[in-house]
């Protein structure tokens, strides 16, 4: 197998690329035997080296409903934890495998070495610096609830984490949406991101702006998202964190500004923290719809990089 096609970061991907993922899967929400098995007779591995729920088991699900098989790898399970290069691991996995979904939460270097090889595909199920798989899923929510991408807000409330990253890469690029981040201060996006988003909107007629208080809201938004604060596989220096972050909870009364906005969270919650449960469990909320998105995302991801 030759030419196959990676997805490591919302950066590499075409303005076209992005709306024909999240809009593949829209169609396979609504019918997920709309792909068929075009994956029948390859092999994906599935290698997590953290904890995953949702985008560990949206992947499998995702391999074996298109056709192809999978192979599993936990944290302890290939030879790199005694040394082996990441360059000799990905030659010898190229041998052998299609598609190797995964999330390492380390640098985009490591990724980038895996992916350094014509053979087999690499999808980027989530670093330290972004997640744009989950980005690609919230896209496809957004579809499922609004007949276009263009013009959508979306109120971003939380840590500047890779979640936040990938929004921040991928939102802008549709016309006139505007994604306004409120991020507790020293957590919000790495100034470079920002930088580069706000770069995305300037040449695709968005809008994008980054606070550090909950004052002066924007008076009208289509969705309402937050993360959780302690994002997978990290830790905050600051021990007075909980402080600075309780200004920055979901509750009711936030919620009630937006009576007809959706609520998004990209999962795991702890409800008491990010968000109040009168939310998370609400009728404005979406959350575990956009979690079943993630499969649907899934197939049209790995669809994209290998059929």
């Amino acid at each position: 197998m030759t030419n196959v096609r990676h997805l490591l970061s919302l950066r590499d991907l075409s303005v076209a690329e992005v709306t024909d993922i999240a809009r593949r899967g829209t169609e396979i929400a609504a019918d997920p035997g709309v792909c068929g098995t075009p994956l029948r007779g390859r092999i994906v591995g599935v290698y997590f080296r953290v904890t995953s729920t949702r985008t560990r088991t949206a992947f499998s699900t995702a391999a074996m409903r298109l056709g192809a098989q999978v192979m599993p790898y936990g944290p302890a399970d290939l030879q790199l934890n005694t040394g082996e290069t990441v360059a000799d691991t990905a030659r010898v996995l190229s041998g052998m495998l299609d598609g190797l979904v995964a999330r390492t939460a380390g640098p985009f270097d490591e990724l980038r070495t895996l992916a350094g090889q014509k053979d087999m595909a690499v999808v980027n199920a989530m670093n330290e610096d972004e997640h744009p798989t989950q980005a690609l899923a919230d896209l496809t929510t957004l579809l499922t609830r609004f007949p276009s991408l263009d013009g959508v807000r979306v109120l971003y409330v939380g840590e500047g984490n890779n979640t936040a990253v990938a929004l921040a890469r991928s939102l802008p690029l549709f016309r006139g949406a505007e994604l306004e981040l409120r991020t507790p201060p020293g957590y919000g996006l790495d100034p470079a991101v920002l930088a580069e988003a706000r770069g995305l909107a300037e040449a695709h007629g968005s809008r994008v702006v980054e606070r550090h208080d909950m004052h002066g809201l924007p008076a009208r938004v289509d969705a309402v998202y937050t993360t959780r604060w302690q994002t997978t596989g990290t830790s905050k220096a600051d021990p007075e964190w909980r402080e600075v972050f309780s200004l920055f909870t979901v509750d009711t009364d936030l919620m009630g500004r937006y009576p007809d906005a959706v609520f998004l969270h990209d999962l795991p919650a702890h409800r008491g923290d990010e968000v109040t449960a009168e939310v998370l469990d609400g009728p404005s909320s979406i959350a575990f719809e956009q979690a079943q998105n993630k499969l649907h995302s899934a197939m049209a991801v790995l669809e994209w990089c290998l059929s």
